[in-house]
C-alpha cells in the first residue's frame, strides 16, 4: 500500500478540478483511517478568495504558478523536516 508525503495539486485539471480531488482525498483518508497527506495547491490565481477555496477543500498550502524554485525548495525542505 502506497502513501504520499506530499501532493502538488493543480487546481484546474480537465476532468476533476483540484478542489474536488482534494475533497475526495480527504474523504478517502477519513473513511480508511489513513493519515492526512500534505496537499499543496498549484494555481495561477492569487486572490485571497482562491486561497480560501483551496484551504476549504482540505489543502494545506498554496503555491502560485509559474513556480518560484526557491518557494518550491522551501516547501520541500519544510515537509522533510516534518517527517
Amino acid at each position: 500500500e502506497k502513501s504520499f508525503d506530499l501532493i502538488f495539486m493543480d487546481c484546474e485539471m480537465p476532468e476533476m478540478d483540484g478542489l474536488t480531488a482534494s475533497r475526495e482525498i480527504r474523504a478517502w483518508e477519513l473513511r480508511e483511517g489513513k493519515p492526512a497527506s500534505r496537499i499543496v495547491a498549484l494555481t495561477a490565481h492569487v486572490l485571497e478568495d482562491q486561497v480560501e477555496r483551496c484551504r476549504d477543500s482540505g489543502m494545506d498550502d498554496f503555491m502560485v504558478k509559474p513556480i518560484d524554485i526557491q518557494v518550491l525548495s522551501q516547501t520541500l525542505l519544510d515537509r522533510s523536516a516534518e517527517l
